[in-house]
């Protein structure tokens, strides 16, 4: 029962409920949370003056808020209901529970009443801080709302259930261990306390004593109070409104109060409810066991991981040593090489040393001799060895001068290690994938007898082929521009039919199709020529693979719907997924299941419905979005969100340009995609609305709404370019 303990918090106080009474949105509060959260609105706004005008349906209206940014100081218009219009704007807080409730606005009641007797202001209002739907309170006050007896009976019983000893409720001091109960006296009591206070004699004699544990269970089984009627509280509930489904008692039907509506017993219902709800809680028993077998299977996992985790790093730690084993081992080769070239130099530069110091020292001898001869003073015996004297030294100045003075070898080693083929292996390395990839997708086949031109359109069809069991996720359909260019893409996405606007009249264009999925693309289909009509005739030819040419400026008409799946589970879809609404109050995300990454492209939305003024926002995003926010939180979406006043552009979180001018029941916001430019431009009822929202936008975008229950839109496709921007873009 732990597992259930918020469900019995109130979302204000983060205490179990203690009074609880039911909000209409089915939410529950304590009475004394309730009044603290209680603010007062202005007098227009009251249900009197609210019914004097005719505006009012029923004794609770909600209100027209104001919004108040949670952003900035600054007006962005979006944000949580955080006041009125006359109320001032203070920032709201959060509750134990993390849920977002506003500071009381008025005092607390006297000391003396409680919550419930005390006045309530007139006018008061009430928000519920889980939803954020706002109440203003009729005459009755907080006693308009019906008690929640069954939650304060759940509470009783969870909090019994978590005592951990009952304890004696006579012991003045520290309280012992109870060790019996009285049944009529309805009074837990140790043995002291039971032989003082209960002696089993006289009239206490005929009381029955039972241990502890079975009056707890006694007491839980007593009767509990029977809830009384919130317009008549004398009166019992006996009856059941099916229309209004809410217990109503005699006095209510002899007033009328539930005339022409079906009323049934209480009790029947009762059990007929019991059923419906032993019913639903069977489908969500087999959904938790479900949980429970996936939680032991993810738990598993979670173990099959780590244990293969392990054995992989222990092999991907094998291989790397393996690698850097067979290094080490070239190494020490290339090492030895070096090595060898550095004897081979050293023992060519000390032969070529022991020579010079030869030659050099019989040089030097040489010449000391000559100068000893050159100092005798006796001519003839100096004339006899002078001539043999001089060859000689000639001879020897000869042998120095044939390249003895020059070194045998170099100082540098005539060695380079090309690493750069191993350095780009080693940046390479990779994990291969285990399986084998998937297959990509077959050719498409263009469907010659739904291909068409009219005027300066042409209509393409193409179909995957009959056997082909690969799917395609999309496919880009390029065009040529009748002028020998080169092929260019004007379309991708899901459909497989798509009309391109704004070709020149007696041209040949040339049009190919191809396929894709995550493996990869496709081959180009045969080529299709298509021949414009000068008056109104037309044709259609198809011409080899190899006339391949290509578009400028042409712009692609497309026709798609949202997609159902890859929208939030929220979003509920009609009209062949051209009309989209919500379930839930909070913001919900559809994208168009036609993906834009070239060309100008435009679609508008009609605005079926539009209650209590929410914040829809229009524009595109990438296909990975988040879906349960509003449109333009994160930064894969850019988008303009409105109300019935005015409008911001959003992305990324971050709100600019706000601009004069909403939306209301029957209008027609436009998006404008230009993606030659890199612009986003929007439209509200065929006028521009502010600059241009965004610049430098690029690559694959989808079209894209956010809503809530509020708010009922319908997408209209295949529509050409406003005239005026055309005429703009050819000045440009």
């Amino acid at each position: 029962m732990e597992e259930m303990e918020e469900e019995l918090k109130c979302p204000v106080c983060g205490s179990f409920y203690r009074e609880p009474i039911l909000l209409p949105c089915s939410h529950n509060l304590c009475q004394a949370c309730a009044r603290n959260i209680l603010v007062q609105t202005p007098e227009s706004e009251s249900p009197r003056s609210r019914r004097a005008s005719g505006s009012g349906a029923s004794d609770y209206d909600y209100l027209d808020l104001d919004k108040m940014s949670l952003y900035s100081e600054a007006d962005s218009g979006y944000g949580s209901y955080g006041g009125f219009a006359s109320a001032p704007t203070t920032p709201s807080q959060k509750s134990p529970n993390g849920v977002r409730v506003f500071p009381p606005a008025m005092p607390p009641p006297a000391a003396h009443l409680s919550p419930a007797l005390a006045p309530v202001p007139r006018n008061s209002c009430i928000t519920c801080p889980q939803c954020h739907r706002s109440l203003i309170l009729d005459d009755r006050g907080l006693r308009g709302f019906p008690k929640n007896r069954v939650l304060e009976g759940v509470i009783d019983r969870y909090q019994q259930s978590k005592a951990a000893a009952l304890k004696c409720q006579l012991c003045e001091k520290a309280p012992k261990e109870a060790t019996v109960m009285c049944e009529q006296c309805d009074v837990f009591y140790c043995d002291p306390c039971r032989l003082r206070c209960h002696p089993p004699r006289g009239p206490l004699a005929k009381h029955r004593l039972v241990p502890p544990a079975q009056g707890r269970v006694s007491r839980r089984l007593s009767p509990r109070k029977v809830s009384t009627c919130t317009d008549h509280e004398l009166e019992n509930h006996s009856m059941y409104c099916v229309q209004c489904k809410m217990p109503v008692c005699y006095q209510c039907l002899e007033e009328g109060k539930h005339s022409n509506h079906e009323v049934k017993a209480l009790g029947a219902m009762w059990k007929l409810h019991k059923s419906q709800l032993s019913q639903a809680l069977n489908g969500l028993s087999d959904r938790a066991k479900e949980a429970k077998e996936f939680l032991v299977q993810l738990r598993n996992m979670v173990q099959q991981i780590q244990e293969n985790s392990v054995e992989f790093e222990a092999c991907l730690v094998a291989q790397c040593d393996a690698l850097i084993d067979a290094l080490n081992r070239r190494k020490a080769q290339l090492l030895a090489r070096v090595n060898k070239e550095h004897e081979h130099k050293l023992k060519v530069v000390r032969d070529q040393i022991s020579h010079c110091t030869v030659k050099l020292r019989q040089t030097t001898g040489l010449m000391e001799y000559c100068l000893e001869v050159i100092k005798e003073n006796d001519p003839s015996g100096f004339l006899q060895i002078s001539d043999a004297l001089i060859r000689r030294v000639h001879l020897t100045e000869d042998q120095w001068g044939k390249g003895t003075l020059t070194p045998r070898m170099t100082t540098d080693f005539d060695l380079s290690l090309d690493n750069s083929p191993l350095l780009q292996s080693i940046h390479q390395l990779d994990f291969v994938q285990m399986k084998a990839s998937p297959p990509v997708p077959a050719t498409p086949i263009l469907q010659l007898e739904e291909c068409c031109t009219h005027n300066s359109s042409a209509t393409l069809s193409w179909k995957q082929p009959p056997l082909s069991t690969v799917p395609a996720e999309g496919y880009i359909l390029e065009l040529d521009d009748g002028n020998g260019g080169q092929f260019r893409e004007v379309y991708v996405g899901k459909e497989t039919m798509c009309t391109v606007d704004g070709l020149h009249f007696n041209s040949t264009y040339n049009a190919r199709i191809k396929a894709f999925n995550k493996a990869g693309v496709s081959q180009y289909s045969k080529t299709l020529v298509l021949q414009t009509p000068e008056g109104g005739n037309f044709e259609t030819q198809s011409a080899p693979y190899s006339q391949l040419v290509d578009i400028k400026k042409l712009l692609a008409v497309a026709w798609f719907a949202f997609d159902p799946g890859s929208a939030h589970s929220d979003i509920i879809f009609s009209n062949d997924n051209l009309t989209v609404t919500c379930s839930s109050y909070d913001d919900r995300v559809v994208l168009g299941k036609t993906g834009f990454s070239k060309g100008v492209h435009y679609w508008e939305l009609t605005v079926d419905r539009y209650d209590n003024h929410p914040d829809p926002a229009f524009g595109v995003a990438r296909i990975d979005v988040t879906k349960d926010v509003m449109l333009g939180k994160d930064d894969k979406a850019w988008a303009m969100y409105v109300d019935n006043n005015r409008s911001w552009f959003m992305h990324n979180n971050s709100h600019t340009n706000r601009t004069e001018g909403g939306i209301t029941k029957g209008a027609t916001v436009g998006v404008l995609l230009d993606l030659n430019r890199k612009t986003l431009t929007f439209f509200i009822n065929d006028e521009q609305q502010g600059p241009i929202a965004f610049e430098n936008v690029d690559g694959l975008f989808f079209p894209a709404v956010s809503l809530n229950r509020n708010v009922q839109v319908t997408l209209h496709t295949g529509l050409p370019v406003p005239d005026f921007y055309s005429s703009r873009a050819s000045i440009a």
